[in-house]
């Protein structure tokens, strides 16, 4: 059983603040992203379960709430560096998922790991054949680099948001959902109007793992529907 952190981390118990040994030569910046990271409950959760980032619980929250990895699924990851939503994916009972990521990463036990291009046009057969049938779920937490600009990263991000998007029209099983993950602002018109079009219901949400300051949301869509 995954067992969810809770804001005084997870024990009922108040947890002290942990404070950097040392700070010496290190950037204001760095202090307080080590600072947060130390006293943050998700990324504690994460080394006590074993998850690669504190993004696991993400996912798992959103699995909670509209129960999207069906047991013996067929799930592809997108950008799936570090690996914990294949983690997920395999605990939560999918039979096949594959993780796709330009980035070289560790073996997930349970998964499969493909070090290459989702956008190349050979992938959706190499899945399918790994996959043994089409997909039943599409994950992407892909971002990109925030520059700071407000609007850059929002068309950054809606960018690769898209690309997901569409190689998920082409993988996708009949009935399949698609997750990705899109910054406050919503999602570009273009793109929910195509959502709509092939998926019977599209819903944004910010799980309670996405950090209150962070401007990540993720749309979720379910009940795709095949071109014919």
């Amino acid at each position: 059983m995954t067992k969810k952190p809770t804001p005084n981390g997870g024990s009922g118990a108040r947890t002290a603040t942990v404070r950097l040994r040392t700070a010496k030569g290190r950037p204001t910046a760095s202090q307080l992203w080590l600072v947060r990271q130390l006293n943050d409950p998700y990324v504690q959760a994460a080394k006590a379960q074993g998850f690669r980032s504190r993004a696991a619980f993400k996912l798992i929250e959103l699995d909670d709430r509209f129960k999207l990895i069906r047991k013996g699924a067929r799930v592809v990851d997108l950008g799936a560096a570090p690996g914990g939503w294949s983690q997920v994916a395999v605990l939560r009972g999918a039979a096949r998922v594959v993780g796709v990521d330009l980035l070289e990463m560790d073996p997930v036990p349970g998964a499969q790991i493909i070090h290459g291009d989702f956008t190349d046009e050979a992938m959706p057969e190499r899945l399918e054949k790994l996959l043994n049938g089409q997909a039943d779920l599409v994950i992407s937490d892909m971002a990109p680099n925030t520059t700071g600009h407000n609007a850059t990263d929002h068309l950054r991000i809606m960018g690769l948001a898209e690309m997901a998007m569409e190689f998920a029209i082409q993988v996708l099983a009949p009935g399949g959902g698609f997750i990705a993950k899109v910054f406050q602002g919503g999602s570009e018109r273009e793109m929910l109007a195509r959502l709509k079009m092939h998926f019977s219901t599209v819903r944004h949400a910010k799980p309670p793992a996405s950090r209150k300051e962070s401007s990540e949301l993720y749309v979720v869509a379910t009940g795709f529907r095949a071109e014919k």
